[in-house]
């Protein structure tokens, strides 16, 4: 193992390490107060605050306080409502009752499992937030008993707040983003998590109906349990990688040729060139793609002309054949992404020092030699985080797929889903065509999970990682 990779896991097990010993820290302190704390600081545990206030931290202590009070309330009036239900996701169903009296049907309300669900997950953060301001309450409470003891001045509500904006000037600064990412992107992604290990399809739609755990049978159907379906996600998946390594290298390696061709010496004209390139990253790719669909259509523009011309007596099935479809995708990919790849490549080439080149000259290198000995490398070294993201990008690369093909042409082999689908497109089509939201979560997660695995490994195992210190 090379020093490097023992650095790096030195420093995850000592953050490890570190983790752990500020738990264990908090829960000695916790003791300690509980233990050799006197009656105002053991009044707070019950009482958030009461320590504070009573050692004229008063601002404080009653932040705390008001902080309970609200909790309480919030979870006897709203989130016991909801979180008492979690285990089952609701009893009764929406009804319809016949009103003899008035002649018509009224509905009778019931349970909403989707509300009880999300509400649930958010009251489970809520009280996790809540435990963490209480642990809060009782150390400040214990800390103050030893500023007394120890003949020292308590500090006020002023003074712990001009500290927030000098020694814990951090806190302040991560506090709001991290609520804000906790609340816009943590919470929502265990709630689409938890729909994958519940039945949230079209004939389980609350009110009217109500869904239920099933524990692991939608991975169960997905691997093995479900022919059909576990035939349609190991078919995209192994479609959605080809497809990722095709339209991710063609596009870098075409990319990488026109940036040399346009700043190859003699070439008159380049900035014309480039902004020849540039010019189709102007025009909105959803657009191309559409105009492309249109073109290549069975009675498009384009069979129309090769039948004119004598070329061919029937329609080229550019779309409407899988394995052809497949490659039309690819192709038209290339025109969408290659000059990204050219202009990014273009800045690279410029920075690589001329007097490498003019030594491998010297020393006898032709042109392939220098290629593959200097710029390649170093296309590579300095591109490789950019590759990843290509590639990781590319496996969820929804718009090309949807507006060119739509994942068609259908197929009787797959569940719910095309030739051309990924596994993205696929999720959408569940979602949004079918209603199958917990089949469609279970391949999110999934997807996450091919995502990072590919990830983490390609980008520990590249030269950008490897030989960071070493390149010149």
């Amino acid at each position: 193992m090379a020093n490097k990779d023992v650095r790096r896991l030195k420093k995850v097990s000592n953050s490890m390490v570190t983790f752990f010993k500020s738990i264990k820290e908090s829960f000695l302190e916790l003791g300690n107060a509980f233990v050799h704390g006197d009656y105002k600081t053991k009044l707070s545990f019950i009482v958030m605050g009461f320590g504070c206030i009573t050692r004229k931290q008063v601002i404080k202590g009653l932040l705390y306080l008001i902080l309970e009070i609200a909790y309480i309330l919030y979870f006897i009036f709203f989130g016991w409502t909801y979180l008492k239900d979690f285990g089952a996701l609701g009893t009764s169903t929406l009804n319809r009752v016949f009103d003899e009296a008035q002649q018509i049907y009224i509905n009778t309300p019931g349970d909403n499992s989707m509300l009880i669900l999300l509400f649930s997950v958010m009251t489970i953060f809520i009280t996790i937030g809540f435990l963490f301001s209480y642990l809060s309450s009782i150390k400040s409470a214990y800390r103050g008993q030893l500023f007394i003891k120890t003949g020292k001045k308590v500090p006020t509500f002023k003074e712990d707040f001009k500290k927030l904006f000098h020694e814990n000037f951090h806190v302040t600064l991560l506090s709001l983003p991290t609520l804000g990412a906790i609340a816009f992107t943590v919470l929502p992604l265990i709630f689409m998590i938890l729909i994958a290990f519940t039945n949230f399809d079209r004939a389980h739609q609350p009110p009217g109906n109500l869904f239920t755990w099933v524990g692991f049978t939608n991975f169960k159907d997905i691997f093995w349990q479900n022919p059909l379906k576990a035939h349609t996600f190991s078919s995209l998946l192994t479609w959605t990688l080809i497809w990722a390594f095709f339209a991710t290298f063609s596009n870098y390696i075409f990319g990488m040729i026109l940036a040399l061709m346009i700043n190859k010496k003699g070439i008159k004209l380049k900035k014309m060139w480039r902004t020849i390139f540039v010019t189709t990253i102007a025009v909105p790719s959803f657009v191309t793609l559409l105009l492309m669909s249109k073109i290549l259509h069975d009675l498009g523009p384009l069979n129309v002309i090769l039948q004119n011309i004598g070329w061919i007596d029937e329609p080229i099935h550019f779309l409407t054949d899988g394995k052809i479809a497949r490659i039309t995708v690819i192709v038209v990919n290339m025109w969408v992404g290659i000059p990204y790849t050219m202009l990014i490549t273009t800045g690279i080439l410029m920075n690589i020092p001329q007097d490498v080149y003019e030594s491998a000259r010297i020393d006898g290198a032709g042109a392939f030699k220098t290629f593959t000995k200097i710029t390649f490398p170093y296309m590579i070294f300095v591109t490789t985080p950019y590759l990843i993201t290509q590639f990781i990008n590319n496996i969820n690369n929804f718009n090309v797929i949807y507006f060119l093909t739509g994942g068609d042409p259908k197929s009787l082999n797959y569940f719910q889903a095309g030739e051309t689908d990924l596994l993205v497109t696929w999720l959408y089509k569940l979602t949004v065509n079918e209603q199958n939201y917990s089949l469609a979560s279970t391949i999110g997660i999934l997807v996450f999970i091919v995502c990072s695995v590919v990830s983490l490994i390609a980008y520990n195992s590249s030269a950008s990682i490897k030989k960071e210190e070493q390149f010149q």
